[in-house]
Parts: structure tokens; sequence; C-alpha cells
């Protein structure tokens, strides 16, 4: 079996997922760009609890079975038109999590209004059109609305989170839920306090003073 290393780094990132209340059940999806230009990708409708190592999908850019006997998720065709169009990214996640699905049900957008968001996402993340599920459709607008973002809300659906490699696109994923839930809370209080650009490319921009060398 190829890559076994990266399956069970998948394995205990859609773990992850369920533990940060980002999917429930067999929900979401979990893909990685391999080495040699390959991709795998999480089975169709498996539970993640009892998912082994070998349950993952290799595939081709084009979606064809290399190594594996389940069927790959269902949104195979929209993740890897993000992969193909989007050659930095080597990791994406799709997840339903609750409270950044939320937002993109009454905003165009999540303001970037929080450092969270801000340095695990980009200065906003945009909430792109609704499409249905398992169509190429959903990745064509998630390249389109991501901009400078590392997320993308997909209206009524739930999230496209991406990275350079699967740490990064979890972090994506999990802080933008963090500041959903934060967003959605002040929301109800009042009037959210934005911003400014100017705070927003100083709080972007690189100090050199978090994280280990």
């Amino acid at each position: 079996m190829k890559y076994e290393k990266e399956r069970r780094e998948m394995l205990s990132a859609a773990l992850d997922l369920l533990n940060y209340s980002l999917v429930s059940l067999s929900g979401g999806n979990v893909t990685v760009r391999t080495a040699d230009g390959s991709f795998l990708i999480t089975p169709s409708a498996m539970r993640y609890e009892t998912m082994q190592p070998e349950d993952i999908v290799l595939v081709d850019e084009n979606g064809n079975v290399l190594e594996g006997s389940r069927r790959p998720s269902s949104d195979m065709k929209a993740v890897l038109y993000i992969m193909k169009h989007r050659p930095e990214i080597n990791a994406v996640i799709h997840t339903h999590q609750p409270y950044a699905t939320a937002v993109g049900l009454v905003e165009d957008e999540l303001p970037g209004c929080l450092v969270t968001v801000l340095d695990a996402c980009g200065p906003s993340v945009p909430v792109a059109p609704f499409t249905i599920s398992s169509d190429e459709g959903m990745g064509r607008l998630a390249v389109e609305y991501a901009g400078e973002s590392l997320a993308v809300i997909l209206r009524n659906h739930g999230v496209i989170a991406m990275g350079k490699d699967l740490d990064e696109a979890l972090e994506s994923a999990v802080y933008l839920e963090e500041s959903a839930k934060t967003y959605l809370a002040a929301k109800g209080l009042g009037s959210i306090h934005l911003l400014t650009r100017e705070e927003i490319e100083a709080e972007r921009s690189p100090r050199g003073n978090y994280g280990q060398l």
C-alpha cells in the first residue's frame, strides 16, 4: 500500500474534524496531494471512527482509481478541480461546520474581525453561491471566490478549507469555526467592530515571533 504515513495523517485529521464538531458521522472529506502528483481522498459515506488506512482511495488527476477498493468521496470532482487550479494547495478539507455555515446563510463573507481568522484564513472568508453537492461546480466556485483566503463558505452547504499541507488546512477549518461562533455571538449583541485595512495588514504581516524554529 502506497503512502501509508500520509493515509494515517489523514485519518488523524478526519478524527480531529469530529472532535472539533466540524462534521458528523461520515460528512465531509479530506484530500491530500502526493509527491507523485496523485491524490489520496477519503471514501464516500464511511464513518471516520472505523475508517482504516487502506480505505482511503488513491486517484489520478482525472479521478481514476489507482489503488483502493472503496468508492472515493462523491465530492471528488470538485476537490480535484481545486487542486488542478490551485497548484500551491496540497490539502483540501470539506466540512459541514455549523457556525461558519450559519454565517453563509446571512452574510456574503465573514469579515476579518478577529486575529484567529486573519492568521489562519486570510483578510476575510468569502461566501460562494449555492451549487449542488457532488458537482464540479462546487470546486469552480471555491476557486473563483477564495481570493486570498484559505477557506470558502459554501452557501447552504458547508466549508472548503485549504492549505499547503494538511496541518494548515485543518487550522483554517478549526479557526474559521471559532471565529464564526464569536462573530455570530457578537452580532446578536449589537454592531460588529470591524478592523481597518491598516490593522488587518499589520496583523497579517510577518513578525517572526510565533511558533517554533
